[in-house]
């Protein structure tokens, strides 16, 4: 299992681009077990873990609606305050005071602290804001999605749009799309802009 120890410059990050995913969370933890599987029956078993700000669990709970789940996700931080991106999941406290929690660095940072807290190879994180008000300088929907393999880091910026409920399920499934683009780029060699 490796955990990656370096943070990338905080604030010289280039923003991925994918596919928005279209599905339900659920459907995308399905691609999710789809995806490790196939990396764990090339290179071995693959370990998954989740920071949350503002889908607060609600990827880690769509993870483990697929039976199975157990054997690949290590588990998850909510953590809507600083002071728990912090202190649990190491983003930078300066970061946070200069640039608030909506902000690319902090989703990188955050996805690196759940991998290194949960002993995962691939982690995703999402933080943003679901409404009904604008947070941190930035509009409702705005959603910075983190992702951290073995292989470096991703950030994708995302604009989505509905009342809160909406933004949430959106962001989680698309992260867990995300998640599961990156452990399947992890077992082919290459990241796939599709996401289905």
């Amino acid at each position: 299992m490796m955990v990656p120890l370096v943070l990338e410059d905080a604030l010289s990050l280039e923003l991925s681009s994918a596919e928005v995913f279209s599905g339900t969370p659920e459907a995308a933890a399905l691609l999710l077990r789809d995806a490790v599987q196939l990396r764990a029956a090339q290179e071995g078993p693959v370990q998954v873990a989740t920071a949350e700000s503002l889908t607060g669990g609600d990827v880690g709970g769509a993870i483990c609606t697929v039976p199975g789940a157990s054997a690949y996700y290590r588990g998850g931080v909510i953590s809507y305050a600083y002071e728990v991106k912090s202190q649990v999941l190491g983003v930078d406290a300066q970061l946070l005071a200069r640039e608030g929690a909506v902000h690319p660095a902090v989703a990188v940072q955050m996805a690196v602290g759940a991998a290194r807290v949960c002993g995962a190879d691939y982690a995703v994180s999402t933080t943003g804001v679901a409404g009904p008000d604008s947070a941190d300088g930035q509009p409702v929907g705005t959603v910075y999605i983190g992702v951290c393999s073995p292989s470096g880091s991703e950030v994708f910026e995302r604009h989505y749009s509905g009342d809160r409920a909406q933004i949430r399920a959106a962001a989680s499934a698309d992260a867990i799309a995300l998640l599961a683009r990156a452990v399947r780029g992890g077992a082919g060699g290459v990241l796939k802009d599709e996401l289905a």
